[in-house]
C-alpha cells in the first residue's frame, strides 16, 4: 500500500496538471491500429506544466463536462453495481424493471476484451434500452485499456476502470484494488482514455486506510480526467461483513467537484435514503443484496428486513418465484451462460432451497438443464405451501 509519504510527494508533483494535456483525437482506430499522437511523459510528470489560470480553466471545463453529462443521463440515483458473471444483460434489465436507473456491466478483462472476438461477443451485451450503461474494465497498461474502451464507447454512457476489485485474482493479474500501490500507473490509465475517449471515463474505487491518502486519490483521479467516482466504502483488506464507511464517502463527496457514487450497506431502500442524506453522493450502488432481491430499488423488501409482527409492511404481491421467471424469460431473449443462470437461481430461490433442501438436491443432480426444468421446479416449490414474498411499506392515511 502507497504511504501518505509517496502519495503526497507524488500528488505535490502531479496535482496541477490538466487532464487534456494530451492531444484530443477524434478519429477511430480499429484493433491492431493504435492513434498516433503525444504520449503522456511516465517518466516526467513535470513536464506537461501550465499555468496556473491555465489548469483552472481546464479544471472548471472539465467539472462542468462531467455535471452536464450526469443531468443528461437524469442523473441516476439507484445502481446495478458491477458483479463478475451477476450484472450481465438480463439481470440489468430485470433490475431496471424494479427500479433501478442505471447499471455497471460485469468486470471485463481489457486485454483479453481487445484481443478476442469470441470473448467480446460472450461476454460484452446489450439493447438499446439497457442504458444508462458503465461499461467496466479492469487492466494495467493503457494502450491495451484504450483499445478495449474504443470498442464500446458508442454502446455505453461510461468508460469504468476497475480500481476496487480485491480479490486474489486481481493482485495475481495486478490490477483492480492493487493499482492502488502505483499511483502514477493509475495516473496513466484515466488520463490515455479521458484524453482519448468521447464517452467519459468513471472509476470504482476502494478506501486506503488514511482518510489523508483517499482524499488526495481521489483529487488525483478528478485532476487525471476521471468523470465520476464510485466509492466502496471499504478499504481493500475490508469484506463485506464489516461495515461500510459512509463517513469517509462524505469525506470524498465534499473533496471533489464530479458526481460521487455511494457503495456498502444497501439492502433495502431506507438504507439508501439514509445512506444519500449521510453521504451527500448523487446515487448509491447495491451489489450482494440485489442478487437476492432484484426488486430491492422498487421498494421490495425480503422478510429479513422485516421484524415480525410489524404492520408498517405488507405483502407486496410478488415473490422470489416470480422474479425468478422474470430473469429466465429475459434469458431467452437475452441468452447467457448457464452458469451465470446457476448463480442466479442459487440468489433468488436460496432461501426455498434451506426448507427443501431435495428440490436443492435435485437441481445440482441435473445434467440436462432447461429453462422449462427450471420453470417446473419453480411450480413446485409453490406447490409445496411455503411461501417467501417480498415487503413494501403500507401506504398512510
Amino acid at each position: 500500500m502507497t504511504s501518505t509519504n509517496d502519495l503526497s510527494a507524488f500528488l505535490i508533483q502531479t496535482h496541477s496538471l490538466p487532464p487534456n494535456s494530451l492531444r484530443r483525437l477524434s478519429t477511430f482506430s480499429p484493433l491492431g491500429r493504435r492513434r498516433s499522437g503525444d504520449d503522456f511523459p511516465k517518466s516526467n510528470f513535470s513536464a506537461a506544466y501550465t499555468s496556473s489560470s491555465s489548469t483552472e480553466r481546464q479544471h472548471i471545463r472539465s467539472e462542468e463536462k462531467a455535471w452536464a453529462h450526469w443531468r443528461k443521463l437524469k442523473q441516476p440515483k439507484l445502481i446495478v453495481a458491477p458483479m463478475y458473471d451477476a450484472s450481465e444483460l438480463p439481470f440489468r434489465m430485470l433490475c431496471r424493471k424494479y427500479g433501478a436507473e442505471a447499471a455497471y456491466t460485469p468486470m471485463l478483462h481489457s486485454r483479453i476484451f481487445a484481443e478476442s472476438t469470441k470473448y467480446r461477443s460472450k461476454e460484452f451485451t446489450t439493447c438499446k434500452e439497457d442504458r444508462p450503461l458503465f461499461v467496466q474494465f479492469c487492466g494495467n497498461d493503457p494502450e491495451i485499456l484504450l483499445e478495449a474502451a474504443y470498442r464500446v464507447e458508442s454502446y455505453c454512457d461510461y468508460v469504468d476502470i476497475n480500481l476496487g476489485c480485491p480479490q486474489r485474482i486481481a493482485r495475481t493479474g495486478n490490477y483492480g484494488a492493487f493499482l492502488m500501490d502505483n499511483l502514477p500507473l493509475i495516473k496513466s490509465l484515466v488520463t490515455k482514455l479521458a484524453t482519448n475517449l468521447t464517452t467519459p471515463v468513471s472509476c470504482k474505487i476502494r478506501l486506503f486506510p488514511s482518510l489523508h491518502d483517499t482524499i488526495n486519490y481521489v483529487k488525483l483521479l478528478e485532476d487525471s480526467g476521471c468523470s465520476l467516482i464510485a466509492v466502496h466504502g471499504r478499504t481493500r483488506d475490508e469484506r463485506t461483513k464489516e461495515r461500510a464507511n459512509w463517513d469517509a464517502i462524505k469525506s470524498v463527496k465534499s473533496s471533489v467537484k464530479i458526481p460521487v457514487l455511494a457503495n456498502g450497506n444497501i439492502r433495502h431502500m431506507d438504507d439508501v435514503d439514509k445512506c444519500l442524506e449521510v453521504t451527500g453522493a448523487d446515487g448509491v450502488m447495491s451489489a450482494e443484496a440485489l442478487l437476492d432481491n432484484p426488486a430491492l430499488f422498487g421498494g421490495f423488501r425480503s422478510g429479513d428486513w422485516v421484524a415480525e409482527g410489524d404492520d408498517w409492511f405488507e405483502d407486496g404481491g410478488v415473490d422470489r418465484g416470480r422474479l425468478m421467471v422474470e430473469y429466465l424469460k429475459l434469458c431467452e431473449k437475452y441468452p447467457v451462460k448457464w452458469g451465470i443462470i446457476v448463480s442466479h437461481v442459487y440468489g433468488m430461490l436460496g432461501k426455498w432451497f434451506d426448507v427443501h433442501p431435495d428440490v436443492r438436491d435435485d437441481f445440482n443432480k441435473e445434467k440436462e438443464l432447461s429453462f422449462e426444468y427450471i420453470y417446473r421446479m419453480v411450480d413446485r416449490l409453490r406447490a409445496r405451501g411455503v411461501q417467501f414474498p417480498l415487503y413494501v411499506k403500507k401506504i398512510r392515511s
